[in-house]
């Protein structure tokens, strides 16, 4: 069929630049799967920001954000390129680079981890603990547990499974559970059970928190898109701190069980305990990691057994993407 031959020379004209503009807005838009660590929430209220607002597309990406889960094992589905990036944990991940992961943290979104303890009224400190059953979930015994014990002289006697239900804890006075700041805490103020929070960050747990991790191949092979990635989603976090309607609309769309309140107290929890823009990112922008602060969480994980010393824990992350970015409000 020959006629497109025919056809004048203006409107040929037109229809190849048609087809072009089509190209470059295929090519434009890069697709980037992101995998977080939890049903959607106020903790992943950035990336549902930089969704809602345009932000991803306006830096030529098309991301799609799929809910983690109890069931839900990120490393694995990470490692096995069903996703490009996921939100995860140093402790974790540090863990994985010595059973030889291939798996790096491209930034720290959370410069402070979001979890502590939630204790009864009659618990005024960490050191009140030694005559309470805690509530651990696995993933907890593998973090944040070896630190409480060896800093408060516990036992693992004393802990109990966390199955992620607050009743155990209202209806006994001699428990204390894990809590996130952004979700349990507020969970037992509503069964009006007077308790007290220890964040766990403000007692001297190293790690970052939700930090965003990338396969070593991706990084190389789609560095352009990578560096976007990481931008788009810390001026995701800053434009949500100002004013997190437009995300909330999506995280309540990706988790109908959400409540208006729930976000709304996770939201003031992340401005009042400086998660995002405190510890370094005051200064260096938000999402930044540094070479000391990895260090650390090294230390931390050695003294307690949860990492061989021998680890070459520099592989664990790049600070090539949030060296430069400098993301502040």
């Amino acid at each position: 069929m020959k006629t497109g031959a025919r056809l004048p020379r203006g409107i040929r004209w037109l229809g190849l630049m048609a087809l072009g503009s089509v190209s470059l807005a295929v090519q434009a838009e890069e697709k980037i799967v992101l995998l977080t660590s939890w049903y959607a929430q106020a903790e992943q209220g950035g990336y549902y920001q930089a969704q809602a607002t345009g932000l991803y597309k306006k830096y030529g990406l098309d991301v799609e954000i799929r809910s983690g889960g109890p069931q839900v094992n990120g490393m694995q589905l990470l490692l096995s390129k069903r996703v490009d990036v996921i939100i995860g944990y140093d402790l974790q991940l540090l863990e994985g680079i010595q059973r030889g992961f291939q798996a790096k943290a491209i930034a720290a979104p959370f410069q402070y981890d979001p979890q502590g303890l939630l204790t009864h009224a009659d618990v005024t400190s960490l050191q009140g603990l030694k005559d309470k059953t805690l509530l651990v979930s696995s993933s907890g015994q593998a973090t944040w547990w070896p630190w409480l014990k060896a800093q408060y002289q516990l036992s693992d006697a004393q802990v109990r499974p966390y199955t992620f239900n607050i009743q155990p804890f209202v209806v006994d006075d001699a428990v204390a559970q894990q809590a996130y700041v952004s979700s349990e805490v507020f969970q037992v103020q509503k069964a009006g059970v007077k308790a007290n929070f220890f964040l766990f960050s403000e007692h001297g747990y190293p790690p970052y928190g939700g930090i965003l991790i990338a396969r070593p191949d991706t990084i190389a092979e789609r560095k352009a898109a990578m560096a976007k990635f990481v931008r788009a989603s810390m001026e995701g976090w800053v434009s949500y701190l100002k004013d997190p309607a437009p995300g909330n609309a999506l995280i309540k769309q990706d988790n109908p069980k959400m409540t208006d309140d729930l976000l709304a107290w996770g939201v003031t929890q992340i401005r009042e305990h400086h998660l995002i823009d405190g510890g370094d990112a005051a200064s260096q922008g938000w999402g930044t990691m540094t070479d000391a602060r990895w260090q650390k969480t090294r230390d931390f994980m050695v003294s307690a057994g949860l990492l061989a010393a021998a680890t070459d824990w520099k592989q664990a992350y790049t600070t090539e993407f949030v060296q430069a970015m400098q993301v502040k409000p």
